[in-house]
């Protein structure tokens, strides 16, 4: 297992990749000349870090990923606790669109797995008028349930045939974490797997975007929770409080939060 190339710090006992926007472009730029395929990339939030509290194999995949960049602002604050003093949020939406700008310049190529019924297509449609330059291989909008044994076959056939540089994944967490761990194990054909989340909705405009201020005061949450309230409302209501205390816990010394999978670099 090739070791990470980027440091680390150990949030919740989830590795967290001390890097920002500029850092993670170059170093998936970096591993796009590397003949090695299969790798992939968290974008993690204060969710994602609860939800690998909650279930241990969570936790695993993301310690076993690439990378797991701070998708929110605690982690960024945290992170800079720890040393790491030039830690920036990488946040989904903006990461997609700085790779994808750098890849007209390099000539990648990009598949957009996920999203509603049509979703990907649109999303292709949207980010190619703003990149006239973009080279899409491919969509696919799984169904919502899980894919049978044929359906992934042959959507794996098909990104293998095309062999992308990135897979961009839409899907939420953990169920995007999930599908890139395990198509890693099966040896996937695109180099680098991004799981992505809500992105796709915010690029086509099926989704508001927070305003810059809230995004970097860290309130993102708030906005979202206002949008979206009865599906976001029990999450954020019970993940942020209890990240608080968690964290507070971990800084004093009174539980230990021992990562589980690939050690930090």
């Amino acid at each position: 297992m090739t070791p990470p190339t980027l440091p680390r710090f150990n949030l919740l006992g989830t590795n967290v990749t001390a890097v920002d926007l500029a850092g993670a472009v170059a170093q998936m730029g970096q591993w796009i000349q590397s003949p090695e395929s299969g790798r992939y990339v968290c974008v993690t939030g204060v969710h994602g870090i609860m939800e690998g509290m909650r279930n241990p194999a969570i936790q695993r995949l993301h310690n076993e990923a690439d990378a797991v960049v701070p998708d929110g602002m605690p982690l960024v604050w945290l992170g800079r606790r720890h040393g790491h003093a030039g830690m920036g949020r990488v946040y989904g939406p903006d990461l997609m669109l700085a790779v994808l700008k750098t890849g007209c310049q390099q000539g990648w190529t990009h598949y957009f797995f996920g999203g509603k019924p049509g979703v990907a297509r649109e999303l292709m449609a949207c980010l190619t008028a703003q990149f006239p330059a973009l080279k899409v291989a491919g969509t696919f909008c799984p169904p919502f349930r899980p894919l049978s044994n044929k359906e992934e076959a042959e959507i794996l056939g098909e990104i293998n045939r095309l062999r992308p540089d990135f897979l961009w994944v839409g899907l939420s967490t953990p169920k995007q974490e999930i599908l890139m761990a395990r198509w890693k194990s099966l040896g996937i054909q695109a180099k680098v797997m991004v799981g992505v989340g809500a992105a796709f909705d915010f690029h086509t405009g099926r989704v508001r975007q927070a305003p810059a201020w809230m995004q970097r005061s860290g309130l993102e949450w708030l906005f979202r929770l206002c949008m979206e309230p009865r599906r976001l409302g029990p999450r954020y209501l019970r993940n942020n409080p209890l990240f608080v205390w968690h964290v507070l816990l971990q800084w004093t010394g009174i539980r230990s939060s021992a990562a589980k999978g690939r050690d930090i670099g």
